[in-house]
C-alpha cells in the first residue's frame, strides 16, 4: 500500500467525508507521479499518451514505476513529475487524470473539471501582511486534522528550514491567532513554505480557518520564547549527496518544467 492507496481507501470508506476526499487530492498533488508518454521526450517537450473514454480524454499517471510498466505491458516512455506540476500542465485543456488504472486499489478517473479545481486550489497565494507579535503562548486546541495535515505537509519541505514552532500569538493592537514560526529558512524558501501551510489548512477541510506564518533566524530573541511554549515540527534535512541530478530527465528540474506538445 502506497500513501496514495491509503488515502484513496480512506476516501472510499467515507464517501460523505469531505476531509478524507481532500486528503486524497493532497497526496495526489504532493507525490511524485509517472506520466505515461506517447513517445520519448524531446528535450523539454513531452507528449502524454491520451485515452479517449465516454467520460472524456484522459492522460494516465501512476505512483510507482512498476505500476506503469504493468499497465503498459513492459518498458514504456514516461516523465516523473509532481502531481501539482502535472495538474498545472493540464489545467484548462479539457484533460482528466487516470490514476493507477488497472494496477492498484487506488485506481480512479479524475475528470478535467476536478483537475482544474485542484490546480486553482494549489495556485492560491497566501496574503502577506506586516504585524509584530507582542506575546506568544502555547497553542490552543486545534483540530487534529490540521495538526496531522501540517505534519504531513512539512515532511515534504525537505531542506527549506530547520524547524517550526506552532504557538498562540497576540499582536500589537490586540489581534490574536495562531502562528507557525519557521526558524532559519533557506533564502527564497519563504513563499513555498507559506503556500505549504496554506495548503495544509485548505486540505484539512477546515472552513474559514486561518493560520499565520512568520520567519525568524535562530539568533532572534523571540526564538527562545518560541522554544519554551511552542509545538515543534522538525523539517527533513537534505541528503549529503543528492541521489538525482536536476535536469537529468524531464521534470526533475523544478525551474525548467517540461512543456506539453
Amino acid at each position: 500500500m502506497t500513501p496514495l492507496d491509503t488515502a484513496h481507501a480512506a476516501m472510499q470508506a467515507a464517501p460523505q467525508d469531505d476531509a478524507a476526499r481532500l486528503r486524497f487530492y493532497e497526496r495526489l498533488a504532493d507525490g511524485e507521479l509517472f506520466l505515461l508518454l506517447a513517445r520519448e521526450a524531446e528535450g523539454e517537450q513531452i507528449e502524454p499518451r491520451l485515452f479517449e473514454t465516454d467520460q472524456g480524454s484522459f492522460v494516465l499517471v501512476f505512483d510507482r514505476e512498476d505500476r506503469l510498466a504493468d499497465f503498459a505491458g513492459g518498458i514504456a516512455p514516461y516523465a516523473a513529475l509532481s502531481g501539482r506540476l502535472i495538474c498545472g500542465m493540464l489545467a484548462g485543456q479539457g484533460l482528466g487524470l487516470g490514476v493507477n488504472l488497472g494496477v492498484a486499489p487506488s485506481e480512479i478517473l479524475i475528470p478535467a473539471q476536478a483537475v482544474d479545481w485542484l490546480n486553482d486550489t494549489l495556485s492560491e497565494a497566501p496574503d502577506e501582511v506586516q504585524a509584530r507579535p507582542e506575546e506568544v503562548r502555547a497553542p490552543g486546541r486545534l483540530p487534529e486534522a490540521l495538526l496531522t495535515g501540517l505534519d504531513a505537509k512539512l515532511a515534504t519541505a525537505t531542506g527549506l528550514a530547520r524547524f517550526a514552532y506552532l504557538v498562540s500569538v497576540t499582536y500589537e493592537g490586540g489581534a490574536q491567532g495562531h502562528l507557525l514560526a519557521f526558524v532559519d529558512p533557506v533564502p527564497g524558501a519563504e513563499p513555498p513554505l507559506a503556500r505549504a501551510v496554506a495548503e495544509a489548512l485548505t486540505f484539512s477541510g477546515i472552513e474559514a480557518g486561518a493560520l499565520d506564518v512568520a520567519f525568524f533566524r535562530a539568533s532572534d530573541p523571540i526564538c527562545a520564547k518560541l522554544a519554551k511554549v511552542g509545538l515543534r515540527f522538525d523539517l527533513p534535512e537534505l541528503p549529503a549527496e543528492p541521489a538525482k541530478i536536476p535536469g537529468a530527465a524531464p521534470g526533475m528540474d523544478p525551474e525548467k518544467p517540461p512543456r506539453l506538445k
